[in-house]
């Protein structure tokens, strides 16, 4: 009996992962680890730093082959998709995108490793990435060759796709709220892939059994303690500090396949009502689906938005 109980399902994610009754977690991608390296296909270097050891935040740090000390370049903070709950910036999967991302911006990219659910609920993603980009405009850092060297931190950009864009942004929604605090931290602007917004209420294109996926990893991510379904951290437009996004440009990509395309427009909507004082874009493409890009980085739509995207940082 209890082998049987074993095997019983409480949630099913694939392709992310499986929960089961007795609490065992079944990651089903976003295991596999790619060293830092050369990357001989774009010229690109990486190197792996620790920011936070002792709760495990960490780092892999990219740098453009032709870089040069004497013309520092632009920083792209990024944080990885993978619904909370799979992936890190040592997959092959991000890895070889942000080789492709950082050749075509010529940008030093910092992609933050932070700690996942079930095991790390949120808000732990939110607080290892803040503590992340504290760390890029903190002393220590200077201590890191390629960010005293090549980075202006005049020229900061938070990206990410899915949950990493609802990081990116809510990271920047607390640059802003900040500001009269004293930090030193200035962001140029943000761009989101695909990003993981919802709410209870379905808008445009949701279909109700898609929906109720999504509703349930939201749910997976974070204690009920944690704000439900229509909270800001997964409906922007619930939130009264969205007008004081700390960033003055954005960009967002969705794709006509995505289930959450409808929430990326939205996103737009909810930005240009709130009085936020700054530019926004969405992008769609056709015949994609989500993070198309970071699945396919080398392929004719998903390198022409890499290159919009570094267009877009080197504004």
């Amino acid at each position: 009996m209890a082998d049987n109980y074993s095997d019983e399902i409480l949630y099913d994610f694939t392709p992310m992962l499986k929960a089961y009754k007795d609490g065992r977690i079944q990651r089903l991608t976003g295991h596999e680890f790619v060293p830092a390296s050369l990357d001989p296909a774009t010229g690109v270097n990486s190197k792996d730093v620790q920011i936070s050891p002792e709760i495990g935040v960490a780092a892999r740090i990219y740098l453009p082959g032709d870089a040069n000390r004497a013309a520092k370049l632009p920083v792209v903070v990024y944080f990885h998709g993978g619904g909370f709950v799979v992936d890190s910036p040592f997959s092959p999967l991000y890895h070889k995108h942000l080789n492709y991302l950082v050749a075509e911006s010529n940008a030093v990219a910092v992609s933050v490793d932070y700690r996942l659910a079930p095991e790390h609920p949120l808000p732990t993603a939110y607080e290892d990435s803040w503590l992340a980009l504290q760390w890029i405009f903190s002393g220590e850092a200077q201590n890191e060759e390629w960010i005293r060297d090549y980075a202006d931190l005049g020229r900061v950009y938070l990206g990410g796709d899915s949950a990493g864009g609802n990081i990116a942004h809510h990271l920047a929604i607390r640059v802003g709220s900040e500001q009269n605090t004293g930090t030193n931290i200035k962001l140029r602007g943000i761009f989101l892939n695909c990003p993981f917004f919802g709410g209870a209420d379905p808008i445009g294109g949701e279909m109700a059994l898609v929906k109720t996926i999504v509703d349930n990893l939201w749910v997976f991510v974070h204690p009920k303690e944690f704000p439900g379904h229509d909270g800001p951290w997964i409906n922007p437009a619930k939130d009264p500090r969205v007008s004081g996004l700390g960033c003055r440009r954005v960009l967002v990509y969705v794709a006509e396949k995505d289930y959450l395309k409808d929430r990326g427009w939205y996103y737009k909507e909810t930005l240009e009502k709130s009085g936020w004082f700054g530019e926004i874009e969405v992008v769609e493409v056709e015949g994609e689906a989500h993070v198309f890009s970071v699945f396919s980085p080398d392929g004719e739509n998903g390198l022409a938005m890499i290159k919009r995207v570094a267009s877009f940082i080197n504004h």
